[in-house]
């Protein structure tokens, strides 16, 4: 049986730094993705891929981003609605598109909730994750057999990983209940706000 494993980071380097773990342990990096905030435009715009028209054709984007040399070196951008602008590579990226065939860039928002529930993440945690990304997260899944569960999610936490139980209560102790696609993305001033709110904490909350 297969399990998804996930965890939402504040950082890109730290998620990057999961990302690269899991593959040492010898995940490939075909059943691994990432989806990164990218407001801040700190991926090159030059290195665009053409992940969006791959999945029109029907081809895997994780195959179109993943890259041979590893997840990270297949990065791509994407724009999702409610979260904007994103850099993404994995499977995770082409089931959110293939949830919303015919859509914009990226697919839509709700295609990547739709994606994550459908891979076995409880809604409430893909609502999470879906705005913790929109609020400047990157997030990390992997789908790896139960053998190799536990390890994999032992891994996520090493890199100070979000708890989700303890920041999602904080959203929710703004007014947040659950993602919404038809929300404007945050701005790059309220990401570095919320990253520095949260980082300052030790960022595990």
């Amino acid at each position: 049986m297969t399990q998804t494993v996930s965890a939402l980071y504040d950082t890109y380097d730290a998620a990057a730094s999961a990302v690269n773990a899991l593959e040492a342990t010898g995940i490939p990096h075909s059943d691994i993705s990432i989806v990164s905030n990218n407001v801040d435009e700190r991926y090159n715009n030059d290195r665009r891929s053409n992940a969006t028209e791959d999945a029109e054709k029907g081809a895997g984007i994780g195959a179109a981003v993943g890259g041979v040399g590893g997840l990270l070196t297949g990065l791509g951008l994407l724009a999702i609605p409610g979260i904007g602008p994103v850099v993404a590579a994995g499977w995770l990226v082409a089931a959110a598109a293939g949830a919303a065939t015919g859509a914009a860039v990226g697919g839509a928002a709700g295609g990547l909730v739709g994606a994550l529930t459908s891979s076995g993440v409880p809604e409430r945690d893909a609502n999470f994750y879906a705005e913790g990304v929109r609020r400047g997260g990157t997030l990390v899944t992997a789908q790896v057999d139960d053998a190799r569960a536990s390890a994999a999610r032992e891994i996520l936490r090493q890199y100070k990983s979000v708890d989700p139980d303890v920041r999602g209560a904080a959203y929710r102790q703004s007014g947040w209940t659950a993602f919404d696609e038809k929300a404007p993305p945050y701005t790059s001033d309220q990401v570095a706000a919320e990253r520095a709110r949260y980082i300052k904490r030790g960022g595990g909350i």
